[in-house]
């Protein structure tokens, strides 16, 4: 759940010193507080996860009723501690930038920033769809936090309405902030040439496929398949589960009795979605067609917009006439591109059968970055042979491959870009180095903006932490 940081540095030094940390970590995903609130109602209900136990009380109060507890310091020093594992978190640093988003939440009121209860109940949902699939399922989560979504939802629906406000004040400052080339430059200049990181290869790759043509007979023989399977289960000569493991042709969900475990509307395919949301608990659908092949969907439980379901897929086979279709045309798509007659992103919304891959304009991108830049060492092993005798620029010839959902497929590979085990440098990494100049020039902006609306809000801290380095120069209103 990756968003944009909220960082107040105090000179040129922590910037480059931050900035040498995000490369060697080579991530440029950046969480807010925002993200640690919620990620913390879910940790502290699980094994080893638990703060240190000790009398609470009041570190800090923002505004006239928002208070920080000492507790919830701990355990967002915890919480980051466990995700940098090699670096000393400091309760000084991270108590300021718990104030820091009192503070927005305090001028989001002053400004009438406010949420509707529809958009947190949306960003509840969005969070428990990502834990879900984290631990497997709803069911397994609220094992793991000992709660049920309900009481997790009553629990953390005023912290999120108030991240979501903080957010809004956020946006509003620096939503239209730009950096230009010399700005990055000058960024990157300061930067110490012996503390930049050393990359490993990393190439920019992306595919046109090309799913072969349904044959019509065996079309409907695999809808007439799945009727069979379907009248088996209810005649009681199999259990869905059973029937599932026996017969399901998706390689995710079989081998645990066709479960799903529990999606919301949006995570499946529409005609897939729009099927499962009409059953009750213990139906099972009629038989489902989408771009997989045809499905049976049993309803196990429904909680509003999350279901709990299990499903069984009979696809189409695939014959060696229906493949060579797909590489005939595969083959004059690249001949297309070959002769510059089309552009690569062209050729993806033209001729590509996957919707994924026209999003993104054919590229791969790194699910934990969302970048276009991957590592080799990350790719399956079919695409880096593919790539490996191709020249920056240049197409492989089309391929049969298996897809993530055991589909027979084609494609052609497009290695647009590759780059040798290097130094972090302007040429190779502009992007990476853009971005985070841009986050810091953010940064720096919202530091401007406290420094000007500390004195107008009360902020008291507790003595101990009175003289932390953090607050030294905040010019703050503790009178009473």
């Amino acid at each position: 759940m990756p968003s944009n940081t909220v960082h107040l540095p105090r000179n040129i030094t922590i910037i480059s010193t931050y900035f040498i940390m995000v490369l060697k970590r080579r991530a440029f995903a950046f969480i807010t507080y925002t993200s640690l609130v919620f990620l913390l109602a879910f940790s502290c209900g699980l094994p080893g996860a638990s703060a240190q136990e000790s009398v609470d009380k009041i570190v800090a109060v923002v505004g006239r009723n928002r208070i920080i507890l000492q507790s919830e310091l701990e355990q967002q020093q915890m919480q980051e501690q466990q995700q940098n594992p090699d670096i000393a978190v400091e309760k000084c640093p991270l108590l300021q930038q718990m104030i820091f988003q009192k503070l927005l939440v305090e001028q989001a009121e002053r400004d009438s920033l406010y949420v509707t209860p529809e958009e947190v109940e949306g960003q509840l949902d969005n969070r428990i769809r990502y834990f879900e699939h984290l631990y497997g399922s709803r069911e397994k989560l609220e094992e793991a936090i000992g709660k049920t979504i309900y009481q997790l939802k009553e629990d953390k629906r005023d912290d999120i309405k108030e991240s979501m406000m903080a957010e809004k004040v956020r946006n509003n400052l620096i939503q239209n902030l730009k950096i230009t080339p010399g700005e990055v430059r000058a960024f990157f200049a300061k930067i110490p040439a012996d503390s930049l990181p050393f990359y490993p290869a990393s190439i920019e790759v992306g595919q046109i496929i090309i799913d072969p043509p349904v044959n019509p007979e065996l079309d409907e023989y695999a809808k007439n398949r799945i009727i069979e399977i379907r009248k088996e289960i209810t005649d009681g000569g199999k259990t869905f589960e059973t029937a599932a493991t026996f017969y399901s042709q998706d390689p995710g969900s079989r081998d645990n009795g066709g479960d799903l475990g529990s999606v919301g509307r949006g995570d499946m395919v529409p005609e897939f979605s729009d099927a499962a949301f009409k059953l009750q608990d213990g139906e099972i659908s009629q038989p489902v067609k989408t771009k997989f092949g045809y499905h049976i969907i049993q309803m196990v439980k429904r909680q509003g917009d999350q279901a709990h379901l299990r499903h069984i897929l009979i696809s189409p086979e695939t014959t060696s006439g229906d493949i060579r279709k797909a590489m005939d045309k595969l083959d004059s798509v690249r001949a297309e591109l070959v002769a510059n007659k089309i552009t690569f992103p062209e050729a993806v919304g033209k001729y590509s059968t996957d919707e994924n891959a026209k999003r993104t304009g054919g590229m791969v991108t790194d699910p934990q970055t969302g970048s276009s830049q991957i590592d080799i060492s990350k790719l399956d092993p079919t695409t880096a042979l593919m790539i490996d005798s191709l020249k920056p620029g240049t197409y492989s010839q089309p391929q049969v491959y298996k897809g993530d959902n055991g589909k027979t497929s084609c494609r052609i590979v497009y290695l647009k870009t590759r780059t040798e085990p290097h130094k972090a440098n302007l040429k190779d990494d502009y992007s990476k180095i853009q971005e985070v100049a841009l986050e810091q020039k953010k940064a720096l902006k919202l530091q401007d903006w406290l420094k000007e609306k500390l004195p107008s809000y009360y902020i008291k801290l507790a003595p101990e932490y009175q003289g932390c380095a953090e607050f030294k120069d905040w010019k703050m209103n503790a009178t009473q």
